[in-house]
């Protein structure tokens, strides 16, 4: 193995990411080096490589990508549990000063990433961490979702979205999803309610499939005005709407007058601060569970991308089209 490897770098923002040979990265204390397989584009990766992402403080230049999937090379001082040849995925750099994932190699702290489930592919890993933990970190971290609750997810068919659904209902809710004309059909296959969010008042669906009482939990995906649609629809009383991404101005007079609850997600914070991080770890291994299970699937572009083609990624990624891909296949 050569000291250099093959990177996409974001040199400066809203320039064209560049392929640079770069040092190889050698596993430090508490470490293993991955050789990348697949690493995913999220809307976050692109949103960095335009300048506009402060919150995951990553300066430029830097390489990106959260998510990656791979093989483990070589071992750090300290690290247990994972060992060269095993076939790992994870959210494990990319923000906060840590080198990402689309790059040949990467050292990656050992508590951040999981054996890759059996049932899925590298592709497949590479795209289901960051969307995973922030659904796990919503429904189950705050709202302990469970048999015999309603959850509504806004945006079924999202990276979050789809997971979030197949997670509520392995752990036996009933699943309702607002979507997107186009994109009903697939929400019914991962098997929630589909709920046309332009064609439906919020007072509507809330007659037809609650009685008009509401949903014990809300995800909102989406932000915006649909937090504010979330807390129109939640239950009163008991009702929990949670946010990915909760980020603006938003009055919650008609949350406090149900006397519900709200909880924010941000997946981030165990990359920037170090402290949770053994968390994330132990949620991926509740994901490959699922997945080995049959009760999760993730659906990914079928467009395909190499290395060379990252900034056609990036463009696809940042006109929302799916959840994209980069496979490092040397």
């Amino acid at each position: 193995m050569n000291n250099t490897m093959l990177a996409a770098i974001a040199e400066s923002a809203q320039a064209p990411l560049a392929l640079r040979q770069v040092a190889r990265p050698i596993p430090g204390k508490g470490q293993v080096l991955v050789k990348v397989h697949a690493a995913g584009v999220n809307p976050l990766d692109t949103k960095i490589a335009a300048g506009a992402a402060a919150h995951a403080r990553q300066a430029l230049p830097a390489i990106l990508g959260l998510d990656l999937a791979g093989t483990v090379v070589a071992v750090g001082e300290a690290v247990t549990g994972f060992a060269p040849g095993d076939e790992v995925f994870g959210m494990a750099g990319g923000i906060g000063g840590a080198q990402g994932a689309m790059a040949e190699y990467i050292a990656v702290d050992a508590r951040l990433i999981a054996a890759k489930p059996q049932a899925l592919t590298q592709r497949e890993a590479a795209a289901l961490p960051l969307a995973f933990i922030t659904a796990w970190e919503g429904l189950v971290d705050r709202a302990n979702v469970r048999a015999g609750q309603r959850v509504l997810v806004h945006g079924g068919a999202g990276g979050v979205g789809q997971v979030a659904v197949q997670l509520a209902k392995a752990r036996g809710a009933e699943v309702f999803a607002t979507g997107s004309a186009d994109s009903l059909d697939f929400i019914r296959s991962l098997g929630a309610t589909a709920i046309d969010y332009r064609a439906q008042s919020v007072d509507s669906y809330l007659e037809q499939y609650t009685a008009g009482e509401g949903f014990d939990i809300v995800y909102d995906t989406v932000g915006g005005q649909t937090l504010d649609a979330s807390f129109q629809a939640v239950k009163t009383y008991t009702g929990h709407v949670l946010s990915c991404l909760g980020w603006g101005e938003h009055r919650l007079a008609p949350l406090s007058f149900k006397s519900a609850t709200y909880s924010g997600v941000f997946t981030l914070l165990p990359l920037l601060t170090g402290k949770g991080r053994e968390h994330h770890g132990a949620i991926l291994r509740e994901a490959a569970a699922l997945a080995d299970a049959g009760q999760l699937r993730i659906r990914v572009d079928q467009q395909r991308y190499a290395l060379q083609d990252v900034n056609e990624a990036f463009r696809q990624v940042a006109q929302g089209q799916g959840k994209t891909v980069i496979e490092l296949l040397s």
